[in-house]
């Protein structure tokens, strides 16, 4: 296999919803971001504001592990950064109290859980009903939970991909608003291939909030 076909190989992607220009709402979409780690995530929801594929605004990022990176980047973009650090809350409904709080204090309209590690409670779903999305590194419902590269990978599967759906109760359930299949590679590791499938996550995430967002009273089994 020479360079080129290489290239192709590893940039092969099927998404559906195929991508479209979903930024033209009646209003701009007020966002709250919740992160735990690096980012990327919330970085490709500013890159795509800022060229204008989304039409929406950052109100507030929320993190709860002092260290994540995805406050860095806040701080870089201008965005309020609050940090909740589960550590300090005996209950998850408490943590997810406080969540609601400071999400309603900034205006948040819509939720995006960009890699968020925490299990969310009736509190918070209950609080922005049908508002709430989270990215998840597989084509689910297949391979729930935090290990689900390397899960895929365990199982042999020939394509992996991401998520973006509505969150409910149980984890890693919901509607699904968006995914994106990629290939895997002979040799892959977890590390490439999450890799790879990150590079999807940026593409798809930003698209599949302006698109849930459009189609909020129709339902999601009305999309187009």
């Amino acid at each position: 296999m020479n360079q080129n076909s290489l290239t192709d190989t590893l940039n092969v992607s099927l998404i559906s919803p195929s991508i479209s220009s979903y930024k033209s709402t009646d209003s701009t979409i007020k966002l709250g971001i919740m992160a735990s780690g690096n980012g990327s995530n919330f970085e490709a929801i500013t890159q795509a504001i800022d060229d204008g594929r989304l039409s929406a605004e950052i109100q507030v990022l929320i993190y709860n592990n002092p260290d994540a990176y995805a406050a860095v980047r806040a701080a870089k973009s201008g965005v309020p950064a609050v940090l909740l650090n589960h550590r300090d809350y005996k209950r998850r409904q408490d943590l997810d109290g406080q969540i609601v709080q400071t999400l309603r204090q900034y205006g948040v309209e819509w939720v995006v859980m960009a890699g968020w590690m925490r299990l969310v409670t009736s509190v918070l779903i209950d609080a922005f009903p049908n508002r709430i999305l989270n990215i998840h590194p597989s084509l689910l419902p297949s391979f729930k939970g935090s290990h689900a590269v390397e899960a895929a990978l365990a199982a042999g599967v020939k394509i992996a991909g991401c998520t973006v759906h509505l969150i409910c109760l149980e984890m890693d359930s919901g509607p699904i608003v968006m995914q994106a299949a990629v290939p895997v590679l002979p040799g892959d590791t977890p590390e490439t291939l999450h890799a790879r499938i990150q590079v999807q996550e940026h593409r798809i995430l930003p698209d599949a909030i302006a698109l849930a967002a459009l189609y909020p009273e129709r339902g999601l089994s009305n999309l187009p």
